[in-house]
């Protein structure tokens, strides 16, 4: 009795029982009933039968189902297929609920690769990530396209994702930088898939043994000293032309700030000639001195004070701040608008032929500012989360070593 006691308490108890719940032709689901610390959570298996021929004291079909001896291997296998996995739920974790062995034995969606794909992409666009949602679409549907429909997981190999490489690089003329970009997408739904307990991490394609993600470098570019010059002096008639100046100079005089950033610096952030602020991408807080230029720009603003939101300027002035992927969607269109205008109409009339958008403020910051600032100042300044991070990202800019050694050799 002490034994059963503890049984029941602390191990799931399951069993196949037919549901009280009559359908419309008057058979009732047959169905797995998990319990645990006295809750309760079913799965239905898919089959109905009449009250009349299940008997409930062995869990089995009667002989008077003509179908009785196939329903009850099949119940006998799902029984023991769930037993099973309750089992290696309640190994490996300290605290199960009759709940979380429900989702491993059946998910909430299917197990296969593409209904965890949208459960995925969903969950982005719940969290607000429109960006993250925007990307990852369009390359998982690239995937089902290259499969031709969906897939069970433990049939996605290394040597099948070797060919998906090759075909996003060969078919759909994509770089090597997206081709890998593909392959984080599927190690993207792998990793939901495995946390959410619908697949075993056994099956995981990547890493030791499996696919190796390695983005190929980089080459950043920034504007030069004189190329800023030149866009901070060059006659800009038209409001449209100097507003987007404005908003790539305003990010280069605070260290290239991210253009979310600036899109939502409110005036309520200008306290005692300082600019304070948390950069979105991290939450990281801080404040920056502002500079003449900065606050020159700021003027210009004044007369537009007044708007919902309290933003300097005024692409978010009637966002709903409360309806994050709403928010990061006007973002990523706004942004888009601002550096169509840079590209095509700014950068031609300050006689720069690099490609000019908002984020190239960032690079042209880190650029001039070289080896001159300190790498922990940097940090600060570019608000990384870690010092490793700024040491990669500057290294795309620091070539005085380099070309000191170079020109050793060429210099005879």
């Amino acid at each position: 009795m002490l034994y059963h006691f503890l049984k029941s308490d602390v191990m799931a108890s399951i069993k196949i029982v037919l549901r009280k719940k009559a359908n419309k032709d008057g058979t009732f689901p047959l169905a797995l009933r998990i319990t645990k610390d006295r809750k309760t959570s079913f799965i239905h298996i898919g089959y109905s039968i009449k009250d009349s021929d299940w008997n409930k004291a062995s869990s089995s079909v009667k002989k008077s189902n003509p179908n009785s001896a196939r329903l009850n291997n099949l119940l006998l296998k799902k029984l023991s297929e769930a037993t099973n996995t309750a089992l290696e739920v309640e190994t490996n974790k300290t605290i199960v609920s009759a709940s979380s062995v429900r989702q491993k034995i059946k998910p909430s969606v299917g197990a296969t690769f593409f209904a965890q794909a949208d459960a995925f992409v969903e969950r982005l666009k719940e969290a607000g990530k429109y960006n993250q949602y925007t990307s990852e679409k369009p390359r998982l549907k690239h995937f089902k396209e290259f499969l031709g429909g969906d897939i069970a997981f433990q049939d996605i190999t290394p040597v099948m994702l070797e060919k998906y490489r090759a075909h996003v690089i060969n078919k759909l003329k994509l770089s090597e930088r997206s081709a890998v970009n593909h392959l984080v997408s599927v190690r993207s739904v792998f990793s939901h898939a495995i946390r959410d307990n619908v697949i075993d991490a056994k099956f995981y394609p990547f890493g030791k043994g499996g696919v190796k993600i390695k983005f190929p470098d980089t080459t950043k570019v920034g504007l030069t000293i004189e190329e800023v010059k030149r866009l901070e002096e060059v006659e800009l008639d038209d409001p449209k032309l100097n507003h987007a100046r404005n908003l790539w100079l305003f990010s280069f005089y605070f260290a290239g700030m991210r253009v979310s950033d600036v899109f939502r610096v409110r005036w309520s952030d200008l306290q005692d000639n300082r600019l304070h602020y948390s950069m979105g991408k991290n939450n990281k807080g801080g404040s920056f001195s502002i500079p003449d230029k900065a606050m020159r720009i700021i003027e210009q603003y004044r007369a537009f004070q007044d708007n919902k939101n309290n933003l300097i300027f005024p692409e978010l002035k009637e966002c709903d701040f409360e309806n994050k992927f709403s928010t990061n969607r006007t973002i990523g269109f706004k942004t888009s608008a601002v550096d169509k205008c840079l590209r095509t109409q700014v950068a031609p009339l300050a006689k720069i032929t690099k490609t000019l958008t908002m984020h190239i403020a960032r690079h042209t910051f880190a650029s001039i500012s070289g080896d001159k600032i300190p790498l922990q100042l940097l940090q600060k300044l570019y608000r990384h989360s870690s010092i490793t991070t700024t040491i990669g990202y500057q290294a795309n800019f620091i070539n005085k070593d380099t070309d000191e050694a170079l020109n050793s050799v060429l210099n005879y």
